[in-house]
């Protein structure tokens, strides 16, 4: 559909009567990501689910390599505008790695089409917090290529060392990802070079929305303390600790997280 001013694909499962649950995909990551079998088990236990391609990702409006005409409050519309298309006045926000930055946006500019918000995998920003681990920065240093395998090699560092990284799962998302995506180059790079330009005025102590923070023990891109640390940010907040995860939500732990997510939304 077109709004805000551009193409924006999403997709539904479950039954729009039931609450609704926003997915909201981090850095480079087409909806795929959250993948379909999560997606149906969430609404098997009766909830709406929603997830989308952001901009530059999967059939979403695709820009230059290297020109993002669009910054972060442009995605936190964006979200707004995929609500009002499918009439959800309140959903339940949940924002992964990067676009914790757009949950964060919705729950203090928009409180009010927020019903609860979910961090996965994400960090306040404070340069205090432990550094990216060596492991994962060797991993990561190899010039980026948009084709199946790089992003299979790129995902495995961000699994750190989780015993759970499925590497044929990842890969035969990834071939989808690929064969679907409007401009793999852009879908690359184009999320870090826009400007973080919201929220513009609050930040995590004003966020009045139920919160839950999910992060895996072995985060190499933020280490847990990222998400201690994004707990004891937001009034309230409650951490779960996904044992023996990295950077991504692997389908051993899905039990655990739909469990967490559908209280969190009751």
């Amino acid at each position: 559909m077109r709004i805000n001013g551009v193409e924006l694909c999403f997709e539904t499962f479950g039954s729009p009567s039931d609450p609704a649950v926003l997915l909201i995909h981090g850095a480079c990551a087409s909806m795929l990501w959250w993948e379909t079998e999560l997606c149906t088990a969430l609404a098997a236990r009766g909830r709406f689910v929603v997830r989308y391609d952001n901009r530059d990702t999967g059939l979403s409006e695709s820009y230059p390599p290297g020109q993002p005409g669009y910054a972060l409050s442009d995605m936190v519309l964006d979200a707004v505008g995929i609500l009002d298309a499918l009439g959800v006045a309140r959903a339940h926000v949940v924002g992964r790695s990067m676009s914790g930055a757009i949950a964060l946006a919705l729950g203090v500019e928009h409180a009010d089409r927020v019903a609860s918000l979910t961090f996965v995998a994400t960090t306040t920003g404070d340069p205090d917090l432990p550094q990216m681990t060596e492991a994962f920065l060797e991993a990561s240093a190899v010039e980026s290529s948009s084709d199946v395998e790089s992003i299979v090699s790129v995902l495995r560092a961000y699994a750190g060392s989780s015993p759970y990284f499925d590497e044929e799962h990842v890969r035969r998302l990834a071939v989808q990802d690929v064969a679907r995506t409007v401009n793999l180059e852009s879908a690359m790079t184009n999320h870090f070079r826009i400007e973080f330009d919201a929220p513009r005025d609050g930040g995590f102590g004003d966020v009045v929305a139920p919160t839950l923070v999910v992060h895996g023990s072995l985060d190499p891109v933020f280490p847990l303390a990222h998400g201690e640390a994004l707990r004891d940010a937001v009034p309230g907040a409650s951490l779960l600790v996904l044992d023996s995860v990295g950077h991504d939500l692997p389908r051993p732990v899905w039990p655990e997280f739909v469990d967490a997510l559908v209280r969190h939304t009751a």
